[in-house]
């Protein structure tokens, strides 16, 4: 066997993959609000209503732990993002505004706009969350907000991301796309991370690499959110972030915290970031107190965290 033939015995399954992952997207119907609604579920009863969004190739299923804490005196919208989970995936740009629309549609169908609903968002969810408020600041009371990413630019990102693993720096630079073709390959229990249950690690495989690489770019990237703060600079919002967090830096998310007015910053010292993954009771608490004063806010948050264990505490800033 010649050296050209081993060359192809070895990448003819690599070829396969992404052939068949490429035009299985670029084969799909464009997205149509009609016929394409998103996925979701409605869990819990009571006055309080909140809906849940999920960072990047994250599902409903992200927020489920310990859920019952919150189920027992509120109504959750979790739901799944287009192209994410078990919503559908099909050949779109991924844009804020086509997220927005998604969202939005689920959201007065299921009358979660009746102005006492918080919406809860981390990572790409959090930006999403943001742009809701700001679109539609009558429907919610506010906004908790976790794992905020704020960047620059592209290029910042590529940065931050450069201090990350291989195949982090892989998945985020410009053959994100090709990796998230052979993901089948890759996202095996080897490559597992750490801070991901193995559950939440499932349900990141259920994307496509156009939902994956235009999310990013449109979505994690590419918006203004000092815009959106401008816009809701005197809305109550709660920001929760890990001292630790490498993917978004706390430093700039406490920085864009800043511009508001009226904000709280609570810092999860230790905490990376999936620090609800680890800690699921810190946003439980924030969720509970978030109508109540800000000295109890700060408080039973900070009690609580310490509790969980020395390493993760909480403490919050203006």
């Amino acid at each position: 066997m010649t050296a050209f033939s081993i060359l192809v015995f070895v990448l003819l399954p690599f070829l396969v993959i992404v052939g068949y992952q490429y035009f299985k997207v670029e084969l799909t119907s464009p997205y149509t609000f009609e016929t394409m609604p998103l996925n979701y579920e409605i869990i819990g009863s009571g006055d309080k209503k909140l809906v849940f969004i999920h960072g990047l190739t994250g599902s409903k299923n992200y927020w489920k732990r310990e859920i019952e804490t919150v189920s027992k005196t509120h109504q959750l919208l979790l739901v799944d993002l287009l192209g994410f989970g078990d919503s559908p995936k099909p050949n779109s740009d991924y844009s804020l505004n086509v997220q927005l629309n998604a969202l939005e549609r689920i959201i007065t169908k299921e009358n979660f706009n009746d102005g006492k609903t918080v919406i809860v968002g981390h990572s790409m969810g959090a930006i999403i969350s943001l742009a809701l408020l700001a679109e539609h600041s009558n429907w919610f009371e506010g906004a908790i907000i976790t794992g905020l990413p704020v960047y620059k630019d592209r290029n910042e990102f590529k940065e931050i991301m450069s201090k990350h693993s291989v195949f982090d720096r892989l998945t985020s630079g410009k053959y994100g796309p090709l990796i998230c073709m052979l993901h089948p390959i890759f996202m095996t229990d080897y490559f597992k991370p750490d801070n991901l249950t193995e559950d939440v690690y499932e349900d990141a495989k259920k994307h496509t690499w156009q939902s994956y690489a235009n999310s990013l770019t449109e979505v994690v990237i590419k918006p203004d959110l000092y815009a959106f703060s401008k816009a809701i600079k005197d809305e109550k919002i709660v920001f929760i972030h890990g001292m630790e967090d490498t993917s978004a830096p706390y430093e700039s998310a406490k920085e864009y915290a800043e511009t508001f007015s009226n904000a709280e910053f609570i810092t999860i010292k230790g905490g990376d970031h999936q620090l609800f993954l680890k800690e699921p009771n810190i946003l439980w608490k924030a969720i509970d107190d978030f109508s109540v004063s800000e000295d109890h806010i700060t408080e039973t948050v900070g009690q609580k965290a310490v509790k969980m264990g020395e390493s993760e505490q909480a403490l919050k800033t203006k």
